[in-house]
């Protein structure tokens, strides 16, 4: 209740309030009168201003400053006295090898098995994003199309291989992925106005083939880090978005997003293709080719993997199957002068028990993207994981080494535990290394005794 004394109150402060803004108003003009005018008679006089002086900071030095090229490289007997012990620890069972590179030179500075195929694992990432990156142009993109369908209607959501198209804007797992209400938006605005959508088509054909690799268990897909493999699909092909659960039906799953999208949830959804020469309604572009790779490689993402294995495949005019997306991956790479002796791929991912990877093919790629020898590849390098920091190794490698100078690709899977990537000793020389232990046990042992080698390598001056 306000009364008449609260109300005198009230429009007493609102006119101190004013008076005071007025104040500072005038203050501020009264100090510009006399800077402008000096305070005299002559309205043009000017007051003279020293003018500021900023301190000599020096030249700029980079935050990121790049290797020396003076660097002592360790020696080969040093390095391996240091190593040979923590390749030997139970943790990593009997089934061990191992080989580092010294990128700068290409010298070999421990080999332990290094061409005995062995099963990799997630590793297997950095042959397919390698593949990736030497195949196709870095910076392309995968497109989603939606096209008018055969009947009114009707329209058809045709797949373009990306899996990181989006339920959400923005997407919850890829960053800059497209998204299905960019799909919706567009439908909407290419089709008559008021025309009620009813039905939604959704085109896997791109992809051909089985839809899990030879070596997937039975519980692979779906479960939390596989589902089966299709051409089209929504984050990731997760159940919903920023779940942990993948779907066993990513293509509907799609679909309906799209219908949901368009405000048409009661519109059916149904697998098949599109009609030849349809009008195309709308399209979005994934994140680029290279982000994609990082991506994959970063949370070791195996439906990504997966859609770059069948891009290199159908780049080289293979089947976009598990099998010509394998034999595209091993034609690449052995014509980017990688010596593939050993390789068996299965799948993209490293899911598969099929898979054989000798430790030097491991080394070889990412000493090629490390060097340059591999063209375009460089960001294999950036989307590594980086121990203590990110990526599947966040919450590892972060108490033997300086932050920052292990980076690597993890690898698990029963009964095996793998890590390759790059190396910085404390002498800040480059070095590639992989280590493939396919006969551990204990996950937490294995992953131990390979963070201690990482670490062993960044602090070994070796000399």
């Amino acid at each position: 209740m306000v009364t008449a004394k609260t109300g005198r109150f009230r429009r007493r402060l609102a006119m101190g309030v004013i008076g005071l803004v007025l104040l500072l108003i005038g203050g501020v003009v009264g100090v510009g009168v006399l800077l402008t005018r000096g305070g005299g008679d002559d309205p043009t006089e000017a007051v003279a201003v020293p003018d500021a002086e900023l301190p000599d900071l020096g030249d700029a030095a980079p935050v990121l400053a790049s290797l020396g090229s003076d660097a002592p490289a360790p020696d080969p007997g040093v390095l391996s006295s240091r190593l040979t012990p923590l390749l030997a620890t139970a943790g990593l069972g009997t089934g061990v090898s191992a080989e580092v590179v010294d990128v700068a030179t290409g010298d070999v500075l421990l080999d332990l098995d290094a061409e005995d195929p062995a099963v990799p694992a997630s590793t297997t990432k950095l042959l397919t994003a390698a593949a990736a990156l030497v195949t196709l142009d870095p910076a392309d993109t995968l497109t989603t199309t939606v096209v008018a369908g055969s009947t009114p209607g009707e329209v058809v959501l045709v797949g373009g291989g990306d899996p990181t198209l989006s339920r959400t804007a923005p997407s919850q797992t890829y960053p800059g992925a497209p998204t299905v209400a960019d799909l919706a938006t567009q439908v909407v605005a290419a089709l008559p106005a008021g025309t009620p959508v009813t039905r939604i088509v959704v085109d896997n054909s791109l992809f051909s083939g089985a839809l899990t690799a030879p070596g997937w268990g039975a519980g692979d897909a779906p479960s939390t880090y596989a589902a089966p493999v299709t051409a089209t699909a929504v984050d990731g092909a997760r159940v919903s978005p920023g779940s942990l659960a993948r779907s066993g039906q990513p293509g509907i799953d799609a679909g309906s997003a799209l219908a949901d999208a368009l405000g048409a949830p009661g519109a059916a959804v149904v697998l098949g293709e599109a009609p030849p020469g349809a009008e195309t309604l709308a399209t979005v572009e994934s994140a680029p080719i290279a982000r994609l790779v990082e991506q994959a490689l970063s949370m070791s993402d195996n439906m990504l993997a997966e859609a770059l294995l069948r891009q290199v495949a159908i780049a080289r005019d293979r089947p976009a199957t598990f099998e010509g997306g394998a034999q595209a991956v091993i034609e690449s790479l052995s014509e980017a002068g990688i010596d593939m002796t050993g390789v068996v791929l299965s799948d993209g991912s490293g899911l598969s028990q099929a898979d054989r990877i000798p430790a030097g093919v491991l080394t070889a790629v990412v000493a090629g993207a490390a060097d340059g020898s591999l063209p375009g590849a460089s960001a294999l390098l950036s989307g590594l994981p980086v121990a203590g920091y990110d990526g599947t190794l966040f919450d590892r490698g972060d108490a033997g080494a300086a932050p920052g100078t292990v980076r690597a690709k993890t690898g698990t899977l029963l009964g095996v535990h793998a890590l390759a990537g790059t190396v910085v000793t404390s002498d800040g020389r480059l070095l590639a290394f992989a280590v493939v232990a396919d006969g551990s046990g204990n996950e937490a042992a294995a992953e131990n005794a390979l963070d201690d080698v990482a670490a062993a390598l960044a602090g070994c001056g070796c000399r």
